[in-house]
């Protein structure tokens, strides 16, 4: 990498600035990042565990952003989301050491183009700002899904924002910057002890995941700065995650058929 020229890592910073954006208001950012640390010179096992330093930045300053600017959720109905979340990253984080994901790719973009549908056909849901149910969280079904959403959080991180909201705003009927908030909290606990994983089997090159640090942390508070301060910034951010849903599902359809 001592070859590559300057400009490519003041790319790198500004992909992170446009990752930590599009993470904190829908999700799947790690499709910018991860094709350009590849682009930098790592193995594609490095670069996933190198890109889990600016994810786990970039989600704390959503979450602690939103919070200062007045997005609260209920603490107490949360750990029903964050305990299975992180026993399912941990177990993710080990497979992505070992394993390879093309079939889990095929999976999840025939759920991209599923949840593409889910927010084409009810756009009310999607824009409203509705009272959130989050008894709906105590339930075996909910304590499955997170555990899910952590497995395949450890395993590969690129799209599970958009599970994550779909979850919130469908299932629990919170808006938008409800569950983005809520979103950047649980990507954070369970992140953590993921990346403690890609470390402790040497998968981090530090460098290069504090280069996307700077970048994402500034494109996470952004977002956020954004989400609660422009009028309809429930229309814009749901017409974002359309757009990155739609690249989602030829992001993993394409990792599928290489």
């Amino acid at each position: 990498m001592d070859t590559i020229s300057w400009y490519v890592y003041l790319l790198g910073a500004l992909a992170g600035l446009a990752a930590g954006f599009i993470n904190t208001l829908a999700g799947n950012g790690s499709a910018i990042t991860l094709p350009m640390l590849s682009m930098l010179g790592l193995p594609a096992g490095m670069a996933n565990g190198t890109n889990r330093v600016g994810v786990a930045a970039q989600s704390l300053t959503g979450y602690l952003t939103f919070r200062k600017k007045g997005v609260h959720t209920d603490g107490a109905a949360l750990w029903w989301l964050i305990v299975p979340a992180v026993v399912g990253s941990v177990a993710g984080a080990q497979l992505a050491v070992e394993l390879h994901e093309k079939y889990l790719n095929l999976a999840l973009s025939c759920l991209m183009a599923l949840l593409l549908y889910l927010v084409v056909k009810d756009p009310e849901r999607w824009l409203a700002a509705a009272t959130p149910n989050p008894s709906g969280f105590r339930s075996v079904k909910t304590t499955l899904l997170m555990l899910a959403v952590g497995l395949y959080g450890g395993f590969i991180q690129a799209g599970v924002g958009i599970l994550i909201l779909a979850a919130l705003v469908l299932g629990a009927g919170y808006s938008l910057n409800q569950a983005n908030s809520i979103k950047s909290l649980l990507v954070f606990a369970f992140t953590i002890p993921a990346l403690f994983i890609f470390i402790i089997n040497g998968q981090v090159n530090w460098y290069l995941g504090l280069l996307l640090t700077v970048g994402q942390t500034a494109g996470a508070w952004a977002a956020a700065t954004f989400a609660v301060k422009i009028p309809r910034a429930n229309y814009w951010i749901r017409l974002l995650l359309i757009a990155v849903i739609v690249m989602a599902i030829v992001h993993f359809g394409r990792s599928f058929a290489a």
